[in-house]
């Protein structure tokens, strides 16, 4: 498989187009090839975390947006699995409390956010506003904005301005130590209806099911747009949305935990390494123990 960065990364929205990326591509890999890639993955990740956590300078936010069943649930057990709890924070953002609302769409994400040295993941993110809300725009009156007082109201400048404040956003959290990436899980149609069917055939997977979940399905079209607009509007080379293949989960769990490696390796975190002063010390404190 080619450098996945490259593949499916986008850093600029001029002339992206999310019909041009397929939802099954995973090229001439195996299934077999990439589980045992995503187990070296998972090693290097496991030592990349250790260092950014010693480093404790920098932090990497990774944020995960797909239709439901898409495989965000997933990616996150099976790419993470084996991570030290202690250097990842995990945040799933459900529906707004009516404490959300009295703050600009941001500030629960803000809250959110890794502490230095840490990795966070944020399954669905304040990109919500500018996906659901922008196919349910209803959902925009109870954030009480001033000029805002019906659904009419949210036109182009309204989005154009979320769009703007994303991006302010983002760049402030890179300008101050912490790295982006973005991934949209790209799912068919067809593959979701495949594993709703699953959830309801299957019992133990009959609590994963809901009827919001096909309801939404009637809007799949207005969906894909708001994607392709929101990722045209926000992809950069400092946080950059990559388009990831989700018709085969396993391969998708390789491009996530790849990516998320690769992205790692170019942070390069390093262990701190001590003052003279403080290694002479250690000399004498070893010395000490080995003569008790």
């Amino acid at each position: 498989m080619a450098n996945v960065i490259e593949k499916f990364g986008v850093t600029s929205g001029e002339s992206f187009n999310l019909e041009n990326y397929k939802t099954d591509d995973s090229g001439s890999m195996e299934k077999k090839e990439a589980l045992a890639d995503l187990t070296d993955f998972q090693a290097e990740l496991n030592e990349y975390q250790e260092r950014l956590y010693a480093e404790d300078s920098q932090s990497l936010l990774i944020i995960l947006q797909a239709m439901d069943a898409a495989g965000k649930d997933s990616a996150i057990e099976h790419v993470m699995s084996g991570v030290n709890p202690q250097g990842c924070q995990v945040f799933s953002f459900k529906q707004p409390t009516s404490n959300d609302y009295e703050h600009d769409f941001l500030w629960r994400h803000y809250k959110a956010l890794p502490e230095r040295g840490r990795i966070g993941i944020h399954n669905r993110s304040h990109y919500e506003y500018v996906l659901v809300c922008k196919v349910h725009p209803e959902y925009n009156l109870s954030e009480r904005i001033p000029g805002y007082r019906n659904v009419a109201d949210f036109d182009t400048d309204f989005w154009e301005n979320r769009f703007e404040s994303i991006r302010q956003f983002e760049a402030h959290l890179h300008r101050n130590g912490t790295k982006i990436i973005k991934f949209f899980l790209h799912v068919s149609k067809e593959e979701q209806k495949k594993r709703f069917l699953d959830r309801i055939e299957e019992k133990y997977k009959n609590w994963k099911f809901s009827a919001t979940d096909v309801e939404e399905r009637s809007h799949w079209n207005d969906y894909m747009n708001a994607y392709e607009t929101a990722i045209a509007a926000t992809a950069t080379p400092a946080s950059p949305w990559y388009i990831i293949p989700a018709d085969k989960k396993w391969f998708a769990r390789y491009a996530v935990g790849k990516i998320i490696v690769e992205t790692l390796a170019q942070m390069e975190p390093e262990f701190p390494e001590l003052p003279e002063g403080q290694k002479k010390k250690l000399k004498s404190y070893k010395q000490k123990l080995q003569e008790e």
